[in-house]
């Protein structure tokens, strides 16, 4: 298979019609190259040619990962403020509860269509003036301008259902499945953003790169 990354797959009649097998077999190979990684499933879009798999463990962000998936990314910004922060809050940014963080909460689409709603905490110390210049684009092209984008994160993911605010904004009902994601990412020695994601488990698809340790 020679299509551009990005590219629709052959469907199956195509197949079973080109190669002169059972649907079933092209079925088979079909899920066989999802697993590959050289296709990949877009819940309510299709089968495409996958991009080439990155640098495993390299870190990206949303913007991108939907770039990588042949999406268009965008944000709307629902809250962008300075507060103290929690005791949970403060612990994983590796700071005192109180100490003042950037609450950066955005509403992330792809392809038009909601897919996740974001709250990203920042430590407000190693950002001086990053709400007074404009909220970027990317968070980790603006973490990057500042020599501060994550060298190796931990997230931590797990499934779970809306709540009435989750499902207004993701255009859910109360209590249909969603996907939680708590990341903590660090530059070097600094804990430089700390984010829960809360993605529509219907859209969205995680992948994650092993390899033999």
């Amino acid at each position: 298979m020679n299509a551009a990354p990005g590219s629709p797959a052959p469907s199956e009649r195509v197949l079973v019609a080109q190669f002169g097998v059972a649907r079933m077999t092209v079925r088979q190979a079909l899920d066989a190259l999802v697993v590959e990684g050289l296709l990949e499933r877009i819940p309510g879009r299709g089968t495409f040619v996958a991009q080439p798999r990155s640098v495993a463990g390299r870190i990206t962000s949303f913007t991108e990962d939907m770039r990588r998936r042949g999406l268009l990314p965008e944000s709307q910004t629902l809250t962008a403020r300075r507060e103290q922060a929690g005791t949970g809050v403060a612990r994983a940014l590796d700071i005192s509860p109180g100490d003042c963080v950037i609450h950066w909460r955005r509403l992330r689409r792809a392809d038009l269509q909601v897919m996740c709603l974001e709250d990203a905490y920042l430590n407000e110390v190693l950002l001086p003036g990053f709400l007074e210049s404009g909220m970027p684009t990317s968070l980790y092209d603006a973490l990057a301008a500042r020599g501060l984008r994550p060298t190796w994160a931990e997230d931590a993911v797990s499934a779970d259902h809306a709540t009435q605010e989750e499902a207004d904004h993701l255009e859910l009902r109360p209590g249909d499945a969603v996907m939680r994601v708590a990341r903590r990412a660090v530059c070097r020695d600094k804990v430089v953003e700390v984010s829960r994601s809360v993605f529509r488990a219907d859209r969205f698809t995680m992948h994650v790169q092993l390899g033999a340790g």
